[in-house]
């Protein structure tokens, strides 16, 4: 009902298992009953139900038909594509044609299915290729000769907070297109093309064609729809004209919305990671989630809730579909996997307060003779106020662009719809050369040997095809390049291609990054048909050869997913491809998971290493499995990322969330990069700095069993890294001991059950650890050991630029009691001994001191004297300017009273006249004192900068600061020479010239 109260309609839909799921032997953990949707947590078996507007089943139960097309089997369970749009888009339709506002937008997870409810895949389509396939066939048994019926396609993307035109080929400027509001209509794109349209051809064409520009984007930074959101507008206007010949428009806007994986959603900052602010990148989906919650407050009666509409620019685009004039749909895309319950769960959650909206949907209709009227009088009023204003101002020129705007709105008012429909052909054959009703027949790729894009979003797959011709074919980022592909890691000449019109071959440009097959490419090789080609860090390919090759349909296996499986299969990742057997362990399960989240990696990794290259930061990032076996309150495996300074050896280990949003913030900053803007300098805003932290090296394990039979362990461990690597091989004592805390002897041995209900004793030493490979790598660090007793940590001192070390650790530990649960432990249990690595940031390098037996902590009485030193030598420094100062006044008095000597030269002189003047003596005798004692402070400090530095020969940092010092002073010690040696010529030339 017109001005009437609508809810926000949600339906669910859960999809099919794919290969990852199979690979990982997923449950599925979601049932559906009616419209409500169960999910079950998979750890402990506990059940959620959510209830909306529609909940579809489309995980199995389906069969395919002689097109192609997925259709329930005898079960009649499955919901396939057109149920989905009866359902949802014919509702939409329905609202079109009553002249109402709608907007459907799809939620979830990347890789959950959003693309295929919305757009579909191959003759499977979705709810906007059937909806506007449905109102063409609307339109066309349209017999009214009154009314004539208009549609027309827009098409953007927003990544980044910026706003991208998916219709324009050229060129767009790096801001992205402005968001201006108007009052009546709210905020709109300025400046984005709305293309008339006749017919679903042509919009099946421009859907192409942006597809192909999203695509292009996505290449040069993972813009997939993993990470950006893409609007696709469908303006239906109805014009009526009665009998009077005046003319009445009714008009729909039809939003649909293919929003970011909703993984994003939450990523404003990782938990610990000093940089909590999230990027811009994820900023629409997170304002999105507080704008839903907001407005589900309002529904529930909460009053005074702020709605932050202007918090980002999706939710000022969809500010009318949410809560504002319009009929509003949410398809939520479910994964049924267990893996995935935390994200699916937060979906069913999110799709849950969206339910709760209300809208306030009106029909927009007017008279167009009218509106026009309207902005005519609109404009006198600002020509009015122009004219008042004067010279350019602020104000002057928001007023000159509603003019413009105005104008425009009314010239395209008066322009008839077929001459807009006439423009919009010429244009479409100026910018591709051909009319859109004979493109398909010319297309290059059908006969040449081509490559074609692969793309994480299925939907974002195979829509670029460059053609390989017979003769030399270049890609590279230049402009002068046959294929000009742009994205990380891509060189100016990449690659050059050989057809010889029957074998085709690739050859890398100065060693440029290329991967064929998951094989790094090194020199010219032939390609076989289906060859998978990796250009740089992020552009993916699959090369097609020559026709007598190809075979139906033989391409869809050769997705994003198998090209990281190869690519991680070759960097030594193994992958069991076979579905893992019921009666497999969930632990054996979990395994497929890491895999996953590996493989999920490399892609990020390797463009954060292009990133880093480019912009100089000299980072390497690596990706690594951890192993918690000892530590029950973690996952026993977790990928983490290792992140190594290649200039002065600093290493960090990132958490897998902690990279991912730092990943973020380093696309934030290369972008602006690339569009020419400035880039902060500090290290307070920099993704790739953080301060120097402890990194785990290694840990051996040394069973406690034959202490509870009163015997002792004394032997060398070696310690091994994650990577099962020996990092050091160190020595460990467990020594038992009597009553006065003596070592017991060979001749103490006892049985366990000899110890219950008295008291033991046991010490825990841990002398010395050889071929530290940390250490030995850079003599700069550190290391130290630890473990835990009693739930209490133990740690030695901390070893610096030792690969050989002495800790000296000693440790006892004293039971009151001993309890058949205490020999239980130490017959079952190890006591696990860790290896640390310790390293300081630059500008701490002088806060360590060495000595012969490693490295002691900062010792303090030396920094106390260094610190002083340093106090001093700053006094010297002012002491020198004011010195400086006193030389330059005395040489001007000199001069001055060179000038009276002269004068009086021709004079007879009086006893008083002859000499200096008792003024000029003073200040001398002054000067040479000052001096005096400048110099002797400088003796003293040379001297205590050589005692430290020939002290110790193992001084390190230390040796090198007073070293510098040393220097630092003889350059003042020179000065000051130079300055007394300058002052006494001065003093002894006026001196023999007052002689004379």
């Amino acid at each position: 009902m017109p001005g009437g109260s609508d809810s926000v309609k949600v339906a669910v839909r859960v999809r099919p298992f794919n290969q990852r799921e199979r690979n990982a032997g997923s449950a599925c953990i979601i049932s559906m009953s009616g419209d409500s949707t169960t999910i079950k947590n998979p750890e402990n078996g506990s059940t959620k139900t959510f209830s909306f507007d529609y909940s579809y089943w489309s995980h199995n139960g389906s069969q395919e038909n002689e097109e192609g097309v997925f259709i329930p089997d005898s079960s009649n369970k499955y919901t396939d594509q057109r149920r989905v749009f009866q359902d949802l888009g014919q509702g939409v339709l329905d609202n079109a044609w009553q002249g109402y506002n709608a907007a459907l937008f799809a939620y979830g997870q990347t890789g959950s299915g959003k693309s295929y409810s919305m757009i579909g895949y191959g003759p499977n389509k979705g709810i906007v290729p059937i909806t506007c396939e449905e109102l063409f066939k609307a339109i066309e048994t349209n017999n009214d000769k009154t009314k004539q019926l208009q549609v027309s396609f827009s098409m953007l993307e927003i990544y980044n907070e910026r706003v991208k035109d998916l219709l324009v080929k050229a060129k767009q400027s790096p801001e992205g297109l402005k968001i201006r509001q108007n009052p009546q209509a709210g905020f709109y794109v300025d400046g984005l093309k709305n293309v008339p349209v006749r017919n679903y051809k042509e919009i099946e064409k421009l859907m192409e064609q942006g597809t192909v520009n999203r695509t292009t984007a996505s290449t040069n930074m993972n813009a997939t729809s993993s990470r950006s959101h893409m609007v696709i507008t469908i303006r239906f206007n109805q014009v009526i004209r009665n009998a009077g010949g005046e003319s009445n428009t009714r008009s729909s806007d039809i939003n649909l919305v293919d929003l970011a994986g909703s993984e994003r959603a939450d990523s404003t900052g990782a938990t610990g990671d000093r940089l909590k602010e999230g990027s811009a990148i994820n900023q629409s989906l997170s304002t999105l989630g507080n704008v839903i919650s907001a407005l589900a407050d309002i529904a529930g009666g909460k009053k005074n809730v702020l709605v932050p509409y202007r918090n980002s620019v999706l939710t000022k685009l969809l500010q009318t579909a949410l809560g504002g004039n319009s009929r509003t749909i949410m398809i939520a895309a479910l994964s049924p996997a267990d893996i995935n319950y935390d994200e699916t769960l937060s979906t069913l959650r999110y799709a849950d307060r969206a339910k709760k909206i209300q809208n306030k949907a009106v029909v927009n209709e007017s008279p167009t003779d009218r509106l026009i009227r309207e902005l005519k009088e609109e404009n006198a009023k600002l020509l009015a106020a122009l004219g008042k204003g004067g010279g350019k101002t602020a104000d002057s020129e928001e007023l000159q662009r509603l003019l413009q705007e105005n104008e425009s709105r009314m010239a395209d008012m008066n322009k008839s719809w077929e001459q807009k429909l006439e423009e919009a052909r010429k244009e479409w054959e100026r910018g591709h050369g051909i009319s859109l009703e004979h493109e398909e027949e010319h297309a290059e790729w059908r006969t040449v040997p081509y490559f074609t894009n692969i793309n994480e979003d299925s939907q974002l797959s195979g829509v670029v095809k460059l053609c390989i011709r017979v003769g030399e074919t270049t890609f590279g980022r230049s402009a002068t390049a046959t294929h000009s592909i742009r994205g990380l890691g891509i060189q100016d000449q990449h690659a050059i291609i050989k057809n010889t019109g029957s074998k085709v071959t690739l050859e890398p440009v100065n060693g440029s990054k290329i991967y064929v097959n998951g094989i790094k490419l090194k020199s010219k090789e032939e390609l076989p048909h289906l060859s998978r080609i990796k250009f740089g860090s992020s552009c993916l390919y699959l090369y097609v050869g020559q026709m007598k090759e190809r075979k139906p349909n033989e391409e869809k296996g050769y997705d994003y997913d198998f090209f990281m499986a190869e690519l991680a299969e070759h960097r030594g990742v193994a992958l069991d491809l076979q579905t893992p057997r019921i009666s497999e362990s969930m632990e054996n399960l979990k395994s497929y998971v890491i895999f996953q989240d590996f493989m999920d990696l490399l892609p990020q990794i390797s463009e954060a290493n292009a990133i880093s290259l480019e912009l100089k930061k000299g980072l390497k990032f690596e990706a690594e499995i951890k192993t918690n076996e000892f530590q029950p309150q973690q996952a026993a495996k977790e990928v983490q990322i290792r992140v190594t300074n290649q200039r002065n050896k600093k290493v960090w280990v990132w958490s897998r969330d902690k990279f991912l949003h730092r990943k973020d913030l380093m696309e934030e900053l290369y972008c602006k990069f690339m569009d020419g803007e400035s880039i902060p300098q500090g290290r307070d805003k920099d993704p790739f700095w953080d301060p120097v932290e402890d990194i785990f090296l290694g840990s051996c394990h040394v069973m406690l069993q034959s202490l509870s039979y009163c015997v002792e362990t004394d032997e060398h461990f070696t310690l091994h890294n994650y990577h099962g690597r020996e990092e050091a091989v160190i020595k460990v004592g467990i020594f038992p001991l009597d009553q006065k805390g003596v070592h017991l002897g060979e001749e103490s041995i006892v049985e366990p059950r000899e110890l219950l209900g008295k008291p033991f004793s046991y010490e825990i030493t841990i002398p010395e650890a050889m071929g530290v490979r940390w250490c030995s790598e850079d003599r700069s660090r550190g290391v130290y050991c630890k473990f835990l007793v009693n739930q209490k940590p133990v740690k030695s001192d901390t070893v610096w630029g030792k690969s050989y070390c002495d800790f000296n650790l000693m440790y006892q530990v004293k039971e009151k009691k001993v309890t058949h649960e205490f020999i239980n432990y130490l017959q079952t249990h190890s006591l696990v001994v860790e290896l640390w690595g310790t390293q300081v940031n630059e500008e701490d390098q002088l806060h360590q001191t060495f000595n012969g037996n490693g490295v002691n902590d900062i010792n303090g009485d030396v920094l106390s004297q260094l610190k002083n030193k340093e106090l001093e030598i700053e006094g010297l420094n002012e002491d020198l300017d004011t010195l400086k100062k006193e030389n330059f006044n005395l040489k001007k008095k000199l001069d001055k009273q060179q000038q009276q000597i002269d004068i009086k030269r021709n004079r007879k002189a009086s006893t008083g006249d002859i000499g200096l003047d008792a003024d000029l003596a003073q200040a001398l005798r002054l000067f040479f004192r000052e001096v005096k004692t400048v110099q002797g402070q400088l003796s003293e400090i040379k001297e205590y900068a050589k005692v430290s530095q020939h002290g110790s020969s193992d001084n390190g940092n230390i040796k090198q600061a007073l070293g510098k010092q040393e220097q630092k002073l003889q350059e003042i010690e020179n000065k000051l020479s130079g300055c007394v040696t300058s002052l006494k010529d001065s003093v002894t030339n006026t001196l023999r010239k007052a002689k004379r």
